[in-house]
C-alpha cells in the first residue's frame, strides 16, 4: 500500500476530488445563510488562507521530498511531541470520516428515500470506501479520475440547463448587512473545505519522482479550480432564489427539481444526489486512507492494511451515536469544526514550517 505511487497529474486529480466532492453539494446553501450575497466573497476568503496552507505544506514537501507529515514532524520535534501534536490530529481524522458519510445519509433520508434507515446507506458507503484503500492509492488514482468528469458533467449539464432562469439582479446587493456575515461564512468554509487540504502532506510523496514545480503547480491550480467552482456554483443558487438560496440546505438539489429544458428534461434532482454519493465516497476514501497511513505510521505498523477496516467500522458507529439530527449536525459543521481543525491542521503545520525554516537544510 505504502509502495504505490501516482503522477502529478493523478495527485491534482485526488486533491481536486477531495476538494469539491462533496462540498459543491453542501456548501453553497449554508454559506449563503450566513454571508447573504457576500458567500463568494467568503470562498474567495477562506480559499486564499487554503492556499498559504498548501504552500506550507509544499516548502515541506520541498525540504523533505521522501517523508509524510508523520515522518518529518518525527525528524523535527521529535516522537514525544508528534505523538501529542497527533491527539488532535487522529481525533478530528476520525470524526471527519464520519462527518463525510453521515452527511450523506442526512441527505438521503430528508430529500430522497424519507422513512429509509441512515445506516443502510452509511454502512454501504464505509465498506466499499474500506475495500478501495486497501486496493491502493493508484486503484484510486485511476478510479477516481473517471468518477470525477462523470460527476463534474453531471453538475456542469444542471447549470447550464438553468441559464434561461438566473436572474443577475439578485446578486446585487453584494453585502447588504456588512462585512460580518462575510467573515463569518469565511470562518465556516475555513474548517469546511480549505483547512482539510492538510491531509495531502500524507500523500504528496507518493508522487512519481520528477520536477517538484510541476506537482506544486498541478496542486495549486486544483485548489484554484476548485474555488472557481464553489464561486460559480453560488452565484448560480443566488440568481435561482435569490435571498431563500439560504433556507435550503442542499440548494443544487433543489435548483435540479426546478429546471427544465424543453418539457423533455425535467425534475433531474436525482442527478445532483448521484454527485453528492459519489463525491463524498471519494473524498471519504482519502481520508481514510490518510488515516490509516498517519496512526500505521505513527506507531510504526510493518502492515500498512491491518487498521482500514477497525477504522472504517469506528467511522460507522460513530455516525450513528453522535449526531442526533440535521440541526445538531449544521451546529457542530459551522462552529466547532473550526476551531478542531485550527488545533489538528494548522498549529502543527505552522510549527514545522517554521522550525523547518530556521533548521539546517540536511546534506
Amino acid at each position: 500500500m505504502d509502495k504505490q505511487t501516482v503522477s502529478a497529474y493523478q495527485m491534482g486529480v485526488l486533491f481536486f476530488v477531495f476538494m469539491t466532492g462533496s462540498s459543491i453539494i453542501n456548501i453553497p446553501g449554508p454559506l449563503i445563510s450566513k454571508a447573504n450575497n457576500g458567500a463568494w466573497l467568503s470562498l474567495l476568503l477562506s480559499g486564499g488562507i487554503g492556499f498559504l496552507i498548501l504552500v506550507c505544506i509544499l516548502f515541506l514537501h520541498r525540504r523533505y521530498p521522501k517523508m509524510t507529515f508523520v515522518e518529518y514532524s518525527r525528524h523535527l520535534i521529535g516522537t514525544p511531541l508528534t505523538i501529542l501534536f497527533s491527539v488532535f490530529t487522529v481525533s478530528f481524522l476520525i470524526q471527519m470520516q464520519s462527518a463525510i458519510v453521515t452527511d450523506v445519509g442526512l441527505f438521503m433520508v430528508s430529500s430522497m428515500l424519507r422513512g429509509t434507515p441512515m445506516y443502510a446507506f452509511t454502512f454501504l458507503i464505509f465498506a466499499i470506501s474500506a475495500v478501495t484503500v486497501r486496493a491502493g492509492l493508484e486503484v484510486m488514482a485511476r478510479m477516481f479520475t473517471l468518477t470525477m468528469i462523470l460527476t463534474a458533467i453531471s453538475i456542469l449539464a444542471v447549470l447550464i440547463i438553468a441559464i434561461p432562469d438566473y436572474n443577475p439582479s439578485f446578486l446585487l446587493p453584494i453585502m447588504p448587512k456588512g462585512i460580518k456575515p462575510v467573515l463569518h461564512g469565511a470562518f465556516f468554509t475555513f474548517g469546511f473545505p480549505y483547512v482539510e487540504v492538510f491531509l495531502f502532506s500524507m500523500l504528496l510523496p507518493f508522487v512519481n519522482e520528477g520536477p517538484t514545480k510541476k506537482l506544486a503547480k498541478t496542486i495549486l491550480f486544483a485548489l484554484g479550480t476548485n474555488i472557481f467552482v464553489l464561486c460559480l456554483s453560488t452565484l448560480c443558487a443566488i440568481m435561482i432564489f435569490g435571498s431563500f438560496a439560504g433556507e435550503k440546505p442542499y440548494v443544487l438539489f433543489s435548483l435540479a427539481r426546478i429546471v427544465e429544458f424543453q418539457e423533455i428534461i425535467q425534475r433531474i434532482e436525482s442527478i445532483i444526489g448521484m454527485s453528492l454519493i459519489l463525491g463524498s465516497f471519494m473524498k471519504t476514501t482519502i481520508t481514510l486512507y490518510v488515516l490509516n497511513l498517519y496512526l500505521s505510521q505513527l506507531f510504526r505498523f510493518q502492515n500498512y492494511q491491518t487498521l482500514v477496516m477497525p477504522l472504517a467500522l469506528i467511522g460507522f458507529i460513530m455516525g450513528l451515536v453522535t449526531i442526533d439530527g440535521a440541526t445538531e449536525w449544521g451546529r457542530v459543521v459551522t462552529t466547532i469544526h473550526p476551531v478542531w481543525t485550527f488545533a489538528a491542521f494548522v498549529i502543527p503545520l505552522l510549527l514545522l514550517t517554521v522550525i523547518a525554516l530556521f533548521k539546517k537544510k540536511d546534506s
